[in-house]
Order: structure tokens, then C-alpha cells, then sequence
């Protein structure tokens, strides 16, 4: 009877939450993030720079997102359509819009979706790779490269499991990437196409992501859970076993006591970057400015200006709470390609601001000086070859001329005599950067120096 009470009164004292047990995967890379607080459950070789396969589609989808527009009307080419491998069956010269495209590319994982979206949203599949690059560096993705928009295997196409879970979580943000990825069955353009994700409709909350395979890469999967407001990404790379990795990664994870929602402004300790890998995860956190009104932003380029790049400056101050000693990205979002004139001011974009892959904040961001439209360049005055000066201008006087020497001459410093035709390829409208207005080009000063003439016209210093 006393071993049968005490029994019991163990029993009552035991902890109502059970301890999740030890996870193992058959894979060889993998990852379990908890997105709602950015803590990571389980990693394996996280950090192993791997062959991603189709996985790749998640930042096609989320550049194409940002770049066009899902009414677009996208013309196929042949390229496009002859693509290998896993296909929506696409035909040249067809027409369909960005969003079927979109469907074909994350449902029926289409190589030949991918390299039309590319062509359509940057003009070539190796442009549109520049694009994911840029957009995976914004991500805080330090150890990713991307060669094309479908995945097959390339030397310089590659990631690993822990940026992948960090372009997950960018894509589960996203409104219509989440309502395509979460879609099971659709009837677009002629075709209905089958999400391959088998955890669709089988694992409690799930709501996408992607699968991959290719011979060299193995089976790869990322995955997004979301149960009573706790949202879990899994990712496995090289896994033969990934459908009941991802089971039990949920399982595990979903068994490990949930420290509530990460607040607004709270630092998101778990992702390393270059200036931050080496910060405790006790690092303290500070509130900060990372911008303030005026502050310059970045440089952007600009079409049919006097110049041809114009500063952007902050519209409005913010602050956040980030770890001290931390590093913040900036990235600009412009409305539509900047053309001249452009007036100091207005606002022609936004700037997103980074911290370690994650969005802080976002500051509309305005033209920091007028650029006027650029003035048309004067014809070429017509010389005589005889004398190399325009005997027709207006009270033209040879004596007045200092003669010009012999083709053969040398300029020769001992006696400061300057040799104009030593200058005849000066051309100062070609310098990289702005004279001053008042700047004068002097051919007869004796201690001719052009470099000397011309300086750094520097942004006003609140640019700085």
C-alpha cells in the first residue's frame, strides 16, 4: 500500500509538460527554427554549404514577387520551354500570367515557370540570378549563392540549412507567397497543377513550402507549421527520409515549451552575421537610431540627368532595439526607375531596414538634391588643319595665337614649357566626378596640373 501511495504522489508531483525527447534525422544538413520567437530547436550541419535543388524556387518566387506584378502577361520563349527536368509543360510563344507562372513554378515545380519568370522579370536567367543574390544577401543568407532560377545543379549554386530557414521565413511573411504555397490543387491557364508537398492536408497546420530532388543534391524540403499562433519552419537537405524527419522535427518541436511571441522590437539573437558572429547571446540590447531625418540612405542611378546617381536621404527618424555592437543593412525599394529631372525631396522609394536577415523598420526614402535633365552636348567646332584653331570665330586674331609647337615636341618640366597638344585627350566632362562650376581649364598657365583643378564636390554633411 506504501509503494502503491507513493507511486501515486510521484505521479502527481511530475512536471505537466514532459521534457521533448532527443531528435535525430536521416538527413545530412537540417534545421528547426521557431519563427514566432527566431530561437533555434535542432540543427545539424547547419551551416554545410550544400546543393539545394528545387528548394531554389522559394527566392524565384519572392524576387518575382517583388519585382512584377501577378497581372503580367509573360511571353514564353523557346529557351524557356525547352528547359530540362521537371516542367508545367510550357510552349513557346504562349501567354500567360505571372501568377499561373507562379502556380506552375511552386506547385508543379517547373524549371521551364522559372526560366520565364526570369526572362520576363530581369531579360535573361543570369541577370535575374544577380537579383536573387542581392535579395539573399538582404537576408542575411552569408553563405548562399544562386546561379539560376530552378535549381539545377551548378559549382556556384548552393546554400546551406540555416539560410534556407532564414528565406522561409522572409517567404511566410509574404502574403501570396503563403496563399500559393498553401494551395493544394489549381486550375490555371489551361492546367491543373498538384502541390508535391505530401504534408498538405496530412500534417496539422501546415502551410508549405517546397520540395527539391536532383541526383547530385538528394531529396531536399523546407516546410512551414503553424499551430495556435506559433509558426515552426523545418529544413532537411540530403535526406532519404524527409516527409518523417519533418513529422518528427514538428513533433519535437511542438513539444518544446514555447516562450510566447517575440515583441516588435526584441532582438533576434540566433542568426549570425559578419560584424555580429562573434556577439554573445547575452549581448545586451540598446535602443538605437539606425536612421535619423536627412541621413543619407545610398546612392541610386538615374536615366537622362546632368549626373548619373542621386543620393537618397531619410524622410523620418526610427528607432529600434537591437544588440549593442550590432550591424544594420539598408535596402532601398524604389517606386519605378528613376529619370531626370528629379526634385529634391520627393520621395521615390523606401528603405527597409535589416537586422541579421529581419525586417526592423522602413523609412520612406526622398531625392537628396535636384537632378536636372542632361543639357545636349555642342557640336564639334570645325579647325583648320593648319593652324588647329577656327579661323571663322568672331574677332579671331593669329598674332594674338602663342605658337604651337612641333607635333614632335616634348613637354619638359625643367623648363615649364606646357605642350598643348600633350592635353589634345583631356576631357573633363569624362571625369568620374562633378568639377566645380567655377572650375576653369587654363591651357597657358605654366604649372599646368589638371588633376589639380578638379575636386570632390561633397554631399552636404548630413548625407554623411
Amino acid at each position: 500500500m506504501k509503494r502503491v501511495l507513493s507511486l501515486i504522489l510521484l505521479l502527481t508531483f511530475l512536471p505537466l509538460t514532459l521534457p521533448a525527447r532527443a531528435l535525430e534525422t536521416s538527413a545530412t544538413a537540417a534545421i528547426l527554427l521557431d519563427a514566432s520567437t527566431g530561437k533555434v530547436l535542432y540543427e545539424k550541419n547547419a551551416d554545410k554549404q550544400m546543393l539545394i535543388a528545387s528548394t531554389t524556387k522559394i527566392m524565384t518566387a519572392l524576387v518575382a514577387l517583388r519585382d512584377g506584378k501577378l497581372t503580367d502577361t509573360v511571353t514564353v520563349s523557346r529557351n524557356a520551354a525547352s528547359t530540362e527536368g521537371s516542367s508545367m509543360y510550357l510552349k513557346a510563344g504562349e501567354t500567360l500570367s505571372l501568377e499561373a507562372l507562379l502556380y506552375g513554378l511552386m506547385l508543379s515545380s517547373g524549371n521551364d515557370a522559372a526560366v520565364a519568370i526570369a526572362e520576363h522579370i530581369a531579360g535573361s536567367v543570369g541577370a535575374f540570378a544577380e537579383r536573387m543574390n542581392a535579395y539573399a544577401q538582404s537576408l542575411g543568407m552569408w553563405n548562399s549563392s544562386f546561379a539560376n532560377p530552378h535549381g539545377l545543379n551548378h559549382p556556384n549554386h548552393y546554400s546551406t540549412a540555416r539560410d534556407m530557414a532564414k528565406l522561409a521565413n522572409a517567404a511566410m511573411e509574404n502574403e501570396t507567397l503563403r496563399r500559393i504555397t498553401s494551395t493544394s490543387v489549381v486550375t490555371l491557364a489551361g492546367r491543373t497543377m498538384k502541390n508535391h508537398n505530401k504534408l498538405l492536408g496530412t500534417l496539422e497546420g501546415c502551410i508549405g513550402l517546397k520540395t527539391g530532388y536532383t541526383k547530385a543534391a538528394g531529396r531536399t524540403l523546407v516546410t512551414c507549421c503553424e499551430r495556435n499562433g506559433r509558426r515552426l519552419i523545418a529544413v532537411t537537405l540530403k535526406d532519404g527520409d524527409d516527409w518523417n524527419d519533418h513529422r518528427k522535427m514538428y513533433e519535437y518541436g511542438y513539444a518544446t515549451p514555447w516562450e510566447g511571441s517575440r515583441a516588435p522590437d526584441a532582438p533576434v539573437l540566433d542568426w549570425p552575421t559578419p560584424e555580429t558572429a562573434n556577439l554573445p547571446n547575452t549581448a545586451p540590447a540598446a535602443p538605437r537610431n539606425v536612421t535619423v531625418t536627412g541621413n543619407f540612405l545610398g546612392e541610386v542611378p538615374v536615366t537622362g540627368g546632368e549626373w548619373s546617381t542621386v543620393p537618397l536621404v531619410a524622410a523620418s527618424t526610427l528607432g529600434v532595439t537591437i544588440p549593442v555592437g550590432a550591424d544594420v543593412s539598408v535596402r532601398l525599394e524604389l517606386d519605378k526607375p528613376l529619370e531626370a529631372p528629379l526634385t529634391a525631396g520627393a520621395k521615390v522609394g523606401t528603405a527597409v531596414f535589416l537586422f541579421r536577415g529581419m525586417e526592423w523598420g522602413r523609412v520612406d526614402a526622398l531625392c537628396g538634391e535636384d537632378v536636372p535633365v542632361a543639357a545636349e552636348v555642342p557640336a564639334p567646332v570645325v579647325t583648320s588643319p593648319a593652324t588647329g584653331v577656327n579661323p571663322d570665330a568672331v574677332n579671331f586674331n593669329p598674332e594674338l595665337m602663342a605658337p604651337i609647337p612641333d607635333a614632335s615636341a616634348t613637354y619638359r618640366p625643367e623648363t615649364m614649357t606646357f605642350n598643348p597638344e600633350a592635353a589634345t585627350n583631356f576631357n573633363p566632362e569624362a571625369a568620374a566626378i562633378r568639377p566645380k562650376a567655377a572650375t576653369t581649364f587654363n591651357p597657358e598657365a605654366s604649372a599646368f596640373n589638371p588633376e589639380a583643378l578638379y575636386e570632390w564636390e561633397r554631399l552636404p554633411a548630413a548625407f554623411w
